[in-house]
C-alpha cells in the first residue's frame, strides 16, 4: 500500500488526538501518527512543525522544554483545556464527514441525482 498524504485540515486534528494521549515532542507525535495508521500516514516535519506553532498560537496546545527518551533537549507538547474541547468538536465534525463521503461512495443518493435530470 502507498502512503496517503494528509488532506489539509486533518493534520490539526490527528495532533490534538495523539496529544490526547498525554504530552509529547515532535518526533513522538509523527511516530505515533504513522504507527495508530499503520505506516499509511506520515507527517512530514515541513508540515509538522507549522501545525504545531498554529496549534499553540490558538491556545489549543502549550509547550515546555524537557529531555526526551534519548535525554536531548526537546519541546514537548501537550493538549490544553481549549485544545480538549476542540478536538471533541473536530472529531464530530470528521465523524460526520467520514459518513458522508461514505454515503457518496456507495452511491446512496444517486437515485437522487437521477430524479433532479
Amino acid at each position: 500500500m502507498t502512503r496517503l498524504d494528509i488532506l489539509q485540515g486533518t493534520l490539526d486534528l490527528l495532533v490534538l488526538r495523539t496529544l490526547s494521549g498525554g504530552s509529547k515532542h515532535g518526533y513522538q507525535i509523527a511516530r505515533e501518527i504513522k504507527a495508530s495508521s499503520r505506516d499509511v500516514l506520515q507527517v512530514e516535519e515541513g508540515a509538522l512543525y507549522p501545525a504545531l506553532h498554529r496549534l499553540e498560537a490558538r491556545g489549543w496546545i502549550a509547550s515546555s522544554w524537557g529531555r526526551s527518551e534519548n535525554k536531548r533537549r526537546a519541546k514537548f507538547y501537550r493538549l490544553t483545556r481549549q485544545g480538549r474541547a476542540s478536538l471533541e468538536a473536530q472529531a464530530r465534525s470528521w465523524e460526520e464527514y467520514v459518513r458522508a463521503v461514505g454515503r457518496v461512495m456507495k452511491g446512496a443518493g444517486s437515485d437522487v441525482v437521477q430524479e433532479a435530470s
